[in-house]
């Protein structure tokens, strides 16, 4: 009777035990499915829009520590109107990879890089321009094509180690002589900053245009005018 005794009280105990630590067993495991149902949706990765990569790069896809300030998918531009519907720097293979060395000779002198303003420009965004504004000495003519609307030219500047734009002495798209390359009555500091730019972008493969600091087209290579409109992300 007594060995049934103990056997008993035995039994009572674990089932006891049982009850108390099973509200903790569920508990934990709710709290373990909410961590893995955050991390699900925290964790999402969103792919970005699928290219043929043969005829076009993405500056990023190439170092995503150049920066992308895209001027004509906002309204800080010249005509001051939204011109692209997604800001992203496009560019023909050998011009992206260009800007890549460019872009790592001003790291290595300390800068933070290159801060591209524009890039390929489709066909039909010059159109667009050319209908605001169509006056063949700020925009080139649809129909003759710009090396922007070849994927051969850039828009850009540099910035350096905090960030900050370097003082070029106009802001972008400014058409006054002050903008010329020619002009040579900035603060030396400016005219510095001016041929920083110009001799990075001649070492690897880039021509400037007479009357734009910012802009650079590439001489190694040649591209029809193309209509290519790339995706949103």
């Amino acid at each position: 009777m007594k060995n049934l005794s103990r056997l008993s009280l035995f039994i009572i105990i674990i089932t006891v035990l049982s009850n108390c630590t099973e509200p903790k067993k569920e508990a934990k495991n709710s709290q373990i499915q909410q961590q893995v149902e955050q991390i699900d949706v925290t964790e999402k990765i969103v792919p970005r829009p699928v290219y043929d990569t043969t005829k076009w790069i993405r500056i990023l896809d190439i170092n995503p520590t150049i920066v992308e300030d895209m001027r004509y998918a906002t309204t800080d531009n010249f005509v001051e109107e939204i011109m692209y519907n997604c800001a992203a720097c496009y560019l023909r293979p050998e011009v992206a990879v260009a800007v890549g060395k460019a872009h790592e000779i001003l790291k290595e002198k300390g800068y933070s890089g290159l801060k591209m303003l524009d890039c390929y420009r489709p066909r039909p965004i010059q159109q667009k321009l050319w209908d605001k504004v169509p006056d063949a000495r700020y925009v080139t003519p649809p129909w003759k094509g710009s090396m922007h609307n070849r994927g051969l030219a850039t828009d850009l500047t540099i910035i350096d180690s905090l960030g900050n734009q370097l003082d070029m002495g106009t802001k972008f798209d400014y058409f006054g002589v002050e903008g010329y390359h020619t002009y040579t009555g900035h603060s030396p500091e400016i005219l510095a900053n001016r041929k920083l730019l110009k001799q990075t972008m001649y070492s690897v493969g880039f021509r400037h245009i007479r009357t734009e600091w910012w802009h650079y087209s590439y001489t190694k290579a040649s591209y029809p005018i193309s209509d290519w409109l790339w995706d949103c992300e």
